[in-house]
């Protein structure tokens, strides 16, 4: 990038969703910038109008360059969408592969070489025949970020990029993004400032106007020590004192025998026809045992959690014995769901209906994506509990597809403790969530843990976000191919 860029009084739409208001800033071609703030401040919204995205309304912005390199979650959904697509507008019935990783990667790539470098040190060699739509959502995020570094962009934009990440991987980006500073401008959308890397030298703070506008309320030259100092403070404010509403008296789970392991996989393996992702798998998850799983992308965390809540092809041909029964005997997969909560990124693709805040923690009552039940007095009053104790009940009645990412995640949170499940697996729980929510969510996770209701999964990469009370520990490792 040789020259700055400027945006002036810029007021942005996005699909009538979400509005920027007034927006002045300036980008020298030596900066390199973080957006931070609070969920649904517009951070991302921010960070898409430098990529071309959004309705400008008033304001102008000049001298953003013809080639800018974009990776973030809308886009990385955004693509699994298209894929989806082909399927739909097949006239065959036949169900289409899907485009493979090698097409994604080199069909426009601006730089051969240093994709097929990026693609060795991002371990994708393997991954390069198979579909797109077939990879586990960290190797889809290393897809991204290889297409978009390989394009060689004059201002590279990275919404969230070290989240998903295994730390073999994450430490690979950071010193790749450290090592083209003096030629790669970037953009870098972060929640987290214990991810900010050294190179940054301005951060950019957005805040909330209402409930569906943002605006930029602070710019901080990193170099002005009292000025950061200010703004660490205000990004790491912390709740305490959090009370767990209640689950529904009137709507009790069954009762499980106590002296029963609520999971037992015994020999677990699980294949496809190109490759074997665990095998010789073992292990047992009793009531009070709270557990944190952890292991490199493709390593088969997903796979093995699939398993255990019923949603994988391969159930019936693995020893698996989950909450009294197991798995072949005759069982419904909602027998065994009603004993589970659950959170991941996929989950959250998967929620596209369009409902209140306040009905999405209630479909958590009943396990479904929407709301197909009518709900009890008791039911409401406990998803306002939950709303209020998210700081979120002015939202009640707000369409979630209106809703951030991250406070998305959030309500998703709620909607699967609401009943105080036996088994609670949180796959990623904080992935989008900028600091202060995400202190909020561990705080949430700890609670439960010192109940006695819910053992708690809990599955992630950031190895400082432990929580007190998870004392029992699988870490999963990727098979050599």
């Amino acid at each position: 990038m040789s020259t700055s860029i400027h945006i002036e009084n810029l007021d942005v739409n996005f699909d009538e969703r979400f509005d920027l208001k007034g927006v002045d800033w300036t980008i020298e071609p030596n900066q390199h910038w973080v957006i931070t703030g609070t969920n649904g401040s517009g951070k991302s919204a921010l960070a898409a109008v430098l990529a071309g995205f959004g309705d400008a309304l008033n304001g102008s912005i000049e001298g953003v360059p013809n080639r800018v390199g974009l990776v973030s979650f809308e886009a990385q959904a955004e693509l699994i969408k298209q894929e989806l697509k082909k399927d739909d507008a097949d006239i065959l019935d036949v169900i289409s592969e899907g485009t493979p990783v090698r097409e994604m990667i080199f069909e426009h790539c601006e730089d051969q070489l240093l994709a097929a470098e990026l693609v060795e040190q991002f371990g994708l060699s393997p991954l390069l025949d198979r579909a797109f739509r077939k990879l586990s959502t960290g190797e889809s995020r290393k897809m991204m970020l290889v297409r978009a570094l390989a394009n060689n962009p004059e201002l590279l934009i990275l919404d969230e990029p070290f989240d998903g990440l295994d730390a073999d991987t994450l430490a690979m980006l950071q010193k790749h993004l450290a090592s083209i500073i003096d030629t790669t401008p970037m953009i870098l959308v972060l929640n987290r400032f214990d991810e900010m890397p050294d190179f940054i030298t301005h951060v950019a703070y957005m805040e909330k106007v209402g409930n569906d506008a943002g605006r930029l309320a602070f710019q901080v030259d990193r170099s002005d020590e009292s000025a950061y100092a200010e703004l660490y403070q205000l990004l790491h404010l912390k709740t305490t004192d959090l009370e767990v509403p209640p689950a529904d008296p009137d709507n009790p789970l069954p009762e499980l025998n106590p002296n029963d392991p609520l999971v037992k996989l015994t020999d677990i393996s699980i294949k496809y026809s190109d490759a074997v992702i665990v095998e010789g798998f073992n292990w047992t998850i009793n009531p009070g045992q709270h557990w944190q799983l952890s292991g490199p992308n493709g390593s088969g965390k997903t796979g093995v959690l699939s398993l255990i809540t019923g949603d994988h092809p391969q159930c019936y041909v693995n020893d698996i014995f989950v909450f009294g029964f197991q798995r072949g005997n005759g069982e419904s997969i909602w027998q065994i769901k009603q004993f589970i909560g659950y959170v991941s990124t996929a989950l959250q693709w998967e929620y596209r209906v369009s409902i209140s805040c306040k009905n999405v923690i209630i479909s958590g009552f009943f396990d479904s994506i929407g709301m197909y039940t009518k709900s009890t007095d008791n039911q409401k009053m406990i998803a306002d509990q939950w709303l209020a104790l998210l700081c979120m009940q002015d939202r009640a009645d707000v369409p979630f597809n209106k809703l951030s990412y991250g406070d998305q995640r959030l309500l998703l949170i709620a909607r699967a403790m609401v009943k105080h499940p036996p088994l609670l697996i949180l796959d990623e729980p904080c992935l989008g969530l900028d600091d202060m929510n995400r202190q909020l969510v561990l705080a949430l996770i700890e609670k439960i843990c010192e109940g006695n209701e819910t053992t708690v999964l809990y599955v992630n990469h950031h190895a400082e976000d432990q929580i007190k009370g998870i004392e029992h520990f699988m870490a999963m490792q990727k098979r050599q191919s």
